[in-house]
């Protein structure tokens, strides 16, 4: 074989492969052009959950935005973020915003888009198989801890439930791609539905979260002690915002 044919091998294996995702972004939706308000409010955000923003991508949202928005003022919006440790990945917005965008190095997202799918070229159909018999989706796995969740302790229970028989610290995580319920005082972070179920919910004993969020849409501490707090909850996704319900 000639090193010619060699080049030609190489150059048909390929090095990346084009898939479609369900990423979990954070929006922060703009209704008013205050820059030294908005570093204020955001850092007070941040402050309460600091390692939840830290180096989480976001979408900065202008629809609600009445007024035009400038490149300056765009650009110093986007520093408070980065300052923040937030990592803006693009613009939420009308057409109009297409240029602001591309000035400010981000992608535009037009409202009411649908998650794309994987972008391949596009092939001559072959026969369609035979249908099969359907099968049964199996159950999702549910993660059972019955031991206390201690103060910096990660708990991830992927592709199911996170069932927790004890009391969870300030300063733990909880993670699941289903529901997380806790037997005990949720005092730390709970994150239900992170690669996007939107019908996942979060039921606790004793709401004393320091964060609790569903597909993305979170609440934090200062939020949470006006509703239920220190008594059992069921926190559920309704639209774009959480709903906080008694068990």
């Amino acid at each position: 074989m000639t090193a010619e044919s060699n080049l030609d091998l190489l150059d048909n294996d390929p090095v990346f492969n084009l898939k479609g995702g369900m990423l979990t972004m954070t929006v922060i939706e703009l209704v008013r052009q205050e820059p030294d308000r908005f570093a204020r409010q955001l850092a007070d955000k941040v402050g309460q959950a600091p390692n939840f923003f830290k180096d989480t991508p976001v979408v900065i949202s202008l629809d609600k935005l009445d007024t035009d928005l400038d490149a300056a003022t765009m650009a110093h919006l986007l520093r408070i973020c980065r300052e923040s440790g937030l990592q803006p990945m693009a613009l939420r917005g009308a057409e109009k915003f297409r240029r602001l965008a591309q000035q400010s190095g981000l992608v535009l997202m037009l409202p009411g888009r649908g998650r794309d799918r994987a972008v391949e070229p596009e092939a001559q159909p072959a026969p369609a198989p035979a249908p099969e018999k359907p099968v049964a989706a199996e159950p999702m796995a549910s993660k059972v801890v019955t031991q206390p969740i201690r103060s910096g302790q990660q708990v991830y229970a992927r592709g199911g439930d996170l069932v927790v028989l004890a009391s969870v610290s300030p300063g733990s995580e909880l993670l699941a791609d289903g529901n997380i319920h806790v037997y005990g005082p949720l005092r730390g972070r709970a994150l239900a539905g992170v690669r996007g179920n939107t019908e996942a919910r979060i039921f606790c004993q004793s709401l004393e979260a320091e964060l609790v969020s569903i597909a993305g849409q979170y609440k934090v501490a200062e939020d949470l002690r006006r509703h239920l707090w220190k008594e059992g909850a069921q926190i559920s996704l309704e639209g774009d915002s959480l709903k906080i319900a008694p068990l």
